[in-house]
């Protein structure tokens, strides 16, 4: 996790300096601001065109759509998993996430919600924007930033597009300074119709209902009118969530500190049931019958120096218990399909586990010549991405055959 300064500094103001006080010099980090007229009116379809830093992948009829990690969405034509051909380009600033249901595609931009009409995947249309139905989104502060500058940032009118980092002469941080400004805090879904989401995603559509999740809200969209979504609701969601799966009428939100779980027994606003505790680490997870599966990456800005796969037994929602835990080297998103269960283990590649008794997985296959961020195992093949490509298996004999590897870049 950032130092304490980053996870306050949208929030915190320095104290009056006193000469006598000791100072050193820190990496600052200052947003690049841009007016929310000019960040809305940048929406465009676009041509195809290489990826910058791809991102999260969602599978969609005969398409995969590939975020460009807050910058837009790539459009990739895998009606020929052998040679698939990306046709399209989607500029949506600030984007993480998207979800698919007949033909409407839902998008986050910063702290907005936007709906396109994919129906011609040949003439994408903006149908419906949002405004400001997201209070927080991901500012990105570099890794190497010690403090973030938003002193003079207005939330109101502006969203951070970008950062310059500057060495400032600061005054050592006393943690009994901080002075806290409130007003700036102001997997298969059940539809045949709904797109394929990875581990890393945000976003959840179950029936007549689009779940987001921030660091801390949880927002509940009504989209029985598709192209006409309505804010229903917006609830705490627990700390530091970074990824929702939906499994038998649960929702399971992955924190950097925990896992917590919640009925849908009410749709629409989610009942908090309870929490699987572990140490700070980056943590996607997925859930099959009474077992859950999770990777905790740490030795990063996420928390902890270990990394490993954890699974936890589920059977009793209010009281989840840790099953097993296995070490793993670099651990992103993960995905199952039967008894395998793929994990990414980033620069060590894709493992394969058979989950045939939960609380003793077995690895069965490895690709580490292969670098690997999330999977979406599909009916008859498996889609993977990582560092730029998009890799796509077939399943045989119960072992992994691929059938390409696609360069984004």
């Amino acid at each position: 996790m950032k130092h304490i300064l980053l996870l306050f500094a949208f929030v915190c103001l320095w104290s009056c300096h006193d000469d006598d006080k000791d100072y050193e010099m820190i990496n600052v980090a200052v947003p690049e601001m841009m007016s929310k007229t000019e960040f809305r009116n940048s929406i465009d379809v676009q041509s195809a065109k290489a990826i910058v830093e791809a991102g999260k992948i969602y599978a969609y009829d005969n398409y995969i759509f590939i975020s460009d990690k807050d910058n837009g969405v790539h459009v990739v034509d895998n009606s020929n998993p052998k040679a698939p051909k990306t046709i399209s380009y989607l500029k949506i600033p600030g984007n993480e996430d998207i979800s698919i249901k007949n033909n409407f595609l839902y998008a986050d931009s910063a702290t907005d919600l936007v709906v396109f009409d994919v129906s011609n995947i040949q003439n994408i249309k903006l149908v419906e924007r949002l405004e400001d139905v997201f209070s927080v989104y991901n500012y990105r502060i570099p890794n190497e930033a010690e403090y973030a500058d938003f002193n003079n940032f207005d939330f109101e009118n502006n969203v951070v597009v970008g950062w310059n980092i500057v060495q400032e002469r600061r005054e050592i941080f006393n943690p009994n300074d901080l002075v806290f400004n409130d007003a700036a805090f102001s997997n298969v879904a059940e539809s045949s119709n709904v797109g394929v989401g990875g581990s890393l995603a945000r976003f959840q559509i179950v029936k007549d209902y689009l779940y987001t999740v921030g660091s801390y809200e949880m927002s509940i969209f009504n989209i029985s009118n598709l192209g006409s979504p309505i804010l229903e609701t917006i609830q705490p969601s627990g700390w530091n969530i970074e990824t929702m799966f939906y499994a038998d009428d649960y929702l399971y939100l992955g924190g950097t500190n925990g896992t917590y779980i919640y009925s849908m027994e009410n749709p629409a606003s989610p009942s908090y049931v309870s929490e699987f505790v572990h140490w700070e680490g980056c943590d996607p997870i997925v859930v099959d019958g009474n077992y859950a599966y999770l990777t905790l990456r740490g030795g990063n800005a996420c928390g902890q120096l270990e990394s490993v796969l954890e699974v936890i037994d589920i059977s009793d929602k209010t009281k989840p218990t840790l099953a097993d835990r296995y070490a793993l080297d670099n651990p992103y998103g993960l995905g199952f399909s039967n008894n395998s269960l793929f994990v990414c283990d980033g620069t060590s590649g894709l493992k394969v586990f058979d989950k045939t008794n939960p609380r003793a997985l077995k690895q069965i296959e490895s690709f580490p010549n292969v670098h690997a961020k999330d999977v979406i195992p599909l009916k008859n093949s498996l889609l993977m991405v990582g560092n730029g490509v998009l890799y796509q298996y077939q399943y045989m004999d119960s072992k992994l055959q691929l059938l390409s590897s696609y360069s984004l870049n």
